[in-house]
């Protein structure tokens, strides 16, 4: 789930800061995938955000567009969450030869380059964001995608951080 993030901000002495903000009920579930192609070594960002808690079938849903995208076999590397194993139960059964996966260490989210995306998302360009609702937040959550997209160094440095050879 993705929710305002209040950091530290700088205010003259004495005067505290206040960010009003709207109700935490409201909530963006995101999927997210990096890519790297076999031959150019090109890094590629996926995502999907929706309003409802993630479950396997969203997961099923998203692993299949991206491979339609890709048009090829793929390898997984995922995390060991609920979501992630009830989907690759489902993918294996149905598509046994289309798609092998690695798993991380459980408990591990520093090796998970998506999840640097995710920390660079919510921790810089999110910080002390305050939106008025929603619709603002997701717009503002899939601008600051789509412009890490396009940046190959910084996708680069996600892999990099997480310890990953390219």
């Amino acid at each position: 789930m993705l929710q305002p993030l209040v950091r530290r901000t700088w205010a003259p002495v004495g005067q505290t800061p206040i960010l009003r903000m709207w109700q935490r009920h409201d909530r963006i579930s995101a999927l997210s995938g990096l890519t790297v192609s076999p031959r150019q070594r090109r890094i590629g960002l996926y995502f999907r955000l929706q309003r409802h808690n993630l479950h396997w079938p969203e997961t099923v849903f998203f692993v299949r567009r991206l491979q339609c995208w890709l048009g090829r076999k793929i390898i997984l590397v995922l995390d060991r969450s609920n979501v992630h194993r009830s989907a690759v139960r489902w993918l294996r059964k149905k598509y046994p030869r289309s798609i092998h996966v690695a798993w991380l260490p459980a408990y591990a989210p520093q090796l998970n380059p998506v999840e640097q995306v995710w920390n660079n998302t919510k921790h810089g360009d999110l910080a002390n964001y305050i939106p008025n609702g929603i619709g603002e937040l997701e717009a503002t959550v899939r601008a600051s995608l789509k412009k890490k997209r396009r940046d190959q160094s910084l996708l680069r440095s996600f892999f990099k951080e997480a310890k990953l050879i390219l």
